[in-house]
C-alpha cells in the first residue's frame, strides 16, 4: 500500500523553480510594465477594467445560454438558462452603465484582494524558511492592506480607486515576483 505525500516540502519545491528563476523575474517585469500603464491614467484604467469584466461575463452569459439549450433533457434547463441571463444583464449593465459596474466591481475587487492577499500570507508562511518566502509574506499583507483601503474609501473614490487599486497590486506584484526570481537565482 502506497502513500500519497501531502506534507509540502520547501526545499524540494525551491530545488524545483530554482532554474525556472527567469520566468519569476519575466513575469514581473510584465507586472511592473502593466502597473505602471494603469497608474498613467487611473481613470481610464478602472473604465477599462469595469468593461473588460462586462464582456467576459456578456460572452460567458452566451456559452451558459448556449449550454442550457444543449443539456436541456438533462434537467438542469432553467438553471443554466437563467445563469445565463443574469450574466447578461450584468454585462450590458457594464456597458450601459460603467458608474454603477465600477461600484459593484470595486467591492468585489475588495473581496478578492482580501481573500488574495489571505493566501499569500498563508503560502510565504508555509513556504518557510525557503528562499524568498518573505517576499510573498510581504506580497500578501500588502495585497490586503489595499483591500482594506477599497473598502474604507468605497464608495466615495469609485472613479479612480479600481485603477489606483489595479496598479498598485499590479506594481508591487511584479516586485515580489522579480524579487523571488533574483532569490532563486542566488540560492544556485
Amino acid at each position: 500500500m502506497s502513500t500519497a505525500r501531502s506534507a509540502f516540502d520547501p526545499a524540494s519545491a525551491e530545488a524545483e523553480l530554482r532554474p525556472r528563476w527567469g520566468w519569476f523575474v519575466a513575469l514581473g517585469i510584465a507586472l511592473l510594465v502593466l502597473g505602471f500603464i494603469a497608474f498613467g491614467n487611473l481613470l481610464i484604467a478602472t473604465v477599462v477594467s469595469v468593461l473588460y469584466v462586462g464582456a467576459l461575463m456578456f460572452f460567458g452569459a452566451v456559452a451558459q445560454i448556449i449550454h442550457a439549450f444543449r443539456v436541456k433533457r438533462w434537467g438542469g434547463f432553467l438553471f443554466w438558462l437563467l445563469s445565463g441571463v443574469l450574466y447578461g444583464v450584468a454585462g450590458v449593465i457594464a456597458f450601459a452603465d460603467p458608474l454603477l459596474a465600477a461600484l459593484a466591481l470595486t467591492l468585489v475587487l475588495a473581496v478578492a484582494l482580501l481573500a488574495s492577499g489571505v493566501l499569500r500570507v498563508w503560502s510565504g508562511v508555509r513556504s518557510r524558511p525557503g528562499t524568498g518566502w518573505g517576499w510573498l509574506l510581504a506580497s500578501g499583507i500588502i495585497t490586503i492592506l489595499a483591500g482594506v483601503v477599497v473598502v474604507i474609501s468605497w464608495p466615495a473614490n469609485i472613479l479612480w480607486l479600481l485603477g489606483l487599486v489595479l496598479a498598485i497590486d499590479l506594481t508591487f506584484q511584479g516586485v515580489a515576483a522579480i524579487a523571488f526570481g533574483l532569490a532563486l537565482r542566488a540560492s544556485r
